[in-house]
């Protein structure tokens, strides 16, 4: 999704009204893969090769993040995608060929709201690297830089990126629906998943606080507002308040298919643990966070990471990186680096 000025004027509208809202708070294989990439990655991996790789992404990425903000929550977003569909590997930057009978991941209909200024700063990225280190740094890695230098410069934690991916060989749209959260997955399909990515029930709480910052879409919450499971009423484990806040902008029929709202409600631009204790106060916008704040599995550290913003930065900053260690992809059988992210070597 890019962000138009009509959009964007939708998403400060949403915000101002959901600012008023600010009164309510005064399976195996894969995991042994996960666990095999982490041994695979390194902080000083392109130590010789591209000592300036850290700098190069930054200045990049702060220039983006003051000048199309969007650009940060999506750039997450697409390191998230990227990372549970075939492994962080840059699969999701390859654009579907001409005239080809199969879509990449890209292309997927999961995938296509992502802004596109996610992938614009990806690029912008890659060629001012090429310019220093032609033909050494992959696609996956300036990614999993890029998301880090995001969470940190919209207020979260900064760490260590370990480097070493390469870039996968295998796209394809097909791969993403079952590989990706539903906005209204169960606690236990959730589990399952982040299982099946090597990842635990600790994990999946505190890497759901990337919801901290960034937009969706009314339809994908549209029906906690109106007909929560055929009951023809919201959902109650939705504040009364915020249901109406959220009507004002997304009506049951008709709306604005551009119109977004807030994962955080009370500090949408700021990388917190806000999204938490939203989740306690039930200010959750999608089913599946607020079910973390109702599963007793993952109630106790909702109210635990509520608690203590630094607690959270750093479970977050581990969980990430163990997320991107998911599939990682190592040597030319196996992998490639390209030079146009959005293309693969041929």
């Amino acid at each position: 999704m890019s962000l138009t000025p009509t959009t964007t004027s939708s998403i400060f509208t949403t915000f101002l009204l959901l600012s008023l809202l600010l009164i309510l708070r005064t399976p195996r294989c894969l995991a042994n893969s996960a666990a095999a990439g982490r041994r695979k990655l390194s902080v000083d991996y392109y130590a010789k090769s591209c000592p300036q790789l850290d700098q190069l992404v930054a200045s990049v990425t702060g220039m983006r993040f003051r000048e199309a903000p969007v650009s940060g929550p999506a750039t997450i977003r697409l390191f998230f995608h990227d990372c549970f569909v075939e492994g962080c590997d840059g699969s999701i930057l390859i654009s579907t060929r001409p005239g080809s009978k199969e879509m990449a991941e890209r292309d997927a209909h999961d995938n296509k709201d992502l802004a596109e200024e996610a992938y614009d700063s990806i690029e912008q990225a890659k060629e001012v690297v090429e310019s220093k280190c032609p033909g050494v740094v992959s696609c996956a890695d300036i990614l999993a830089t890029a998301a880090r230098d995001f969470i940190h410069l919209a207020g979260g934690p900064y760490y260590q990126v370990k480097k070493g991916r390469w870039d996968g060989k295998i796209s394809k749209a097909s791969r993403v629906y079952p590989n990706l959260p539903r906005a209204n997955s169960t606690i236990d399909e959730l589990v399952k998943l982040f299982a099946s990515k090597g990842l635990s029930l600790n994990d999946l709480v505190v890497l759901s606080g990337a919801h901290t910052i960034g937009f969706t879409h009314c339809e994908h919450f549209l029906g906690r507002l109106y007909d929560y499971r055929g009951t023809n009423r919201p959902d109650p484990a939705i504040d009364s308040r915020l249901v109406k806040a959220l009507r004002m902008s997304c009506p049951k029929f008709g709306g604005n298919s551009d119109i977004v709202a807030p994962f955080d409600v009370t500090t949408p631009f700021s990388f917190d643990n806000a999204y938490y204790g939203n989740l306690e106060a039930k200010l959750g916008l999608l089913a599946t966070d607020q079910a973390l704040a109702l599963d007793p599995r993952t109630q106790p550290l909702v109210k635990d990471l509520a608690k203590d913003k630094q607690k959270f930065f750093q479970a977050f900053a581990l969980a990430m990186d163990k997320m991107g260690s998911i599939g990682v992809k190592r040597g030319r059988k196996h992998g490639e680096r390209r030079k146009d992210c959005s293309k693969h070597v041929l």
